[in-house]
């Protein structure tokens, strides 16, 4: 098995599920914090999947109006919110340098990329579009490459995946503070 940035991503999570359970420690009130913050990012991620058109046109429309990478500020959100409900500074650090170190990487890789695919279009985008953090009003880029949410984009990415995983996450998170697992 090749590990590219995208494989250590996604199957690094399943080796940490265990320390996550143990060292969590679950408060109601830390649970409906966290559960906001990762509702939040599911939308915003969920937005982004229906929007884009991987590798076919640049998309500098719907939720990409704000940010170069609203799937990866939706994950960001999303692992924020599991970590915070988690109730374990230590899995907010834990969480923190995992995603600074690996979506770093992730995002400079896939800039280039749609630099050698998209050239001047993709230059003048990522020079009015933050890399992350939101701006605050959408770009307009004058270009006719809108692209609008598609549901069958959506559930192409396969978003549902996500989704299931954060709401086991918290179903274990409170089955631990409700019946004290571990």
């Amino acid at each position: 098995m090749k590990w590219s940035n995208k494989n250590i991503r996604l199957r690094s999570v399943w080796l940490l599920v265990p320390v996550f359970i143990i060292l969590a420690e679950p408060t109601v009130r830390l649970l409906l914090i966290g559960a906001a913050l990762a509702l939040v990012g599911g939308l915003i991620r969920a937005w982004a999947a229906g929007t884009i058109r991987k590798n076919k046109i640049l998309t500098v429309s719907g939720p990409y109006a704000y940010t170069r990478n609203p799937l990866y500020f939706g994950s960001f959100l999303v692992g924020l919110g599991v970590a915070v409900a988690s109730g374990s500074l230590w899995l907010l650090l834990i969480f923190l340098v995992f995603f600074t170190v690996v979506y770093s990487r992730t995002i400079v890789a896939e800039e280039r990329r749609l630099e050698e695919l998209f050239g001047e279009s993709f230059r003048r985008y990522a020079a009015a579009v933050p890399r992350f953090v939101p701006r605050l009003v959408p770009y307009r880029s004058g270009e006719s490459s809108a692209t609008r949410f598609r549901l069958q984009h959506y559930f192409g990415q396969r978003e549902w995946e996500l989704a299931l995983g954060v709401l086991l996450a918290f179903m274990a998170l409170w089955g631990k503070m409700e019946w004290e697992w571990f």
